[in-house]
């Protein structure tokens, strides 16, 4: 699967990224995709193990695969298997923390707080 590259997000990025999660059931996709490893899961697959099926699936893997969270391909004869753009998240984790505690009372006195 494809992954996503860019390491470094914007603010509208990471804002469409965490507007995708904003909704139980994408966010239950998107663990079972986790779950599951890099090579993902057929759509069949995807929607057994979250309860989530056919046209409600596939209004949730738009809004993830727009937001660059999930990515899908065609396998074999056209089965559409989608799975989580782990980049993506790393990034997507990296843009919450990469200023952690940088206003913090002694941060501009060399303390770190553990």
């Amino acid at each position: 699967m494809k992954r996503f590259e860019n390491t470094s997000l914007s603010l509208e990025q990471a804002a469409t990224a965490f507007a995708a999660l904003g909704s139980e059931q994408r966010l239950g996709v998107l663990q079972s995709l986790v779950r599951a490893g890099p090579d993902g899961l057929s759509m069949g697959e995807l929607g057994t193990r979250t309860g989530v099926t056919g046209s409600t699936l596939t209004h949730h893997l738009k809004f993830l695969t727009a937001a660059g969270l999930v990515v899908q391909a065609k396998q074999g004869r056209s089965i559409i298997c989608a799975a989580v753009s782990y980049d993506m998240a790393e990034a997507l984790s990296h843009f919450l923390l990469q200023n952690c505690c940088a206003d913090a009372d002694g941060a501009h006195e060399g303390h770190t707080h553990g």
